[in-house]
């Protein structure tokens, strides 16, 4: 038995993924003026296809609900550089004002997530405590 719900784990590995983003967008920040530097990005998409792929549980109340198969898949994001682009003549790609905005969504995005956490535990507080 899970005592805290897949919503907490499904939290706490959106939590990681922004993290890994905040991390690779500020050390893109950090090198806009490193000569060759290559802008890195958090690869999302095929984790997210992969676990589209892989299914989930799905419990059935009714004979007419479709049926749906369990497994999970496990792999991590993944950070890949952006080669197929230069900039400056010093062959950096880093574009300071598209970072900037990528990391201010990520902050939204990640504060959004500890907000739902904290009312996740809030919760389960006011279970235990018996609302008091």
């Amino acid at each position: 038995m899970d005592l805290y719900g897949k919503t907490i784990q499904a939290l706490d590995r959106s939590l990681d993924y922004a993290n890994l983003k905040n991390q690779t967008i500020a050390n893109n920040i950090a090198n806009a003026d490193t000569p060759g530097y290559k802008t890195e990005t958090v690869s999302f998409k095929d984790t997210l296809q992969e676990t589209m792929n892989a299914g989930f549980t799905a419990k059935r109340t009714n004979s007419k609900h479709l049926v749906f198969g369990s497994s999970e898949a496990t792999s991590e994001f993944q950070v890949t550089k952006q080669e197929n682009t230069s900039y400056t003549n010093s062959e950096n790609n880093v574009d300071i004002d598209k970072e900037m905005s990528e990391l201010a969504d990520n902050q939204l995005y990640y504060q959004a997530l500890v907000d739902r956490m904290s009312g996740k535990f809030n919760s389960l507080s006011k279970v235990i405590t018996g609302g008091n």
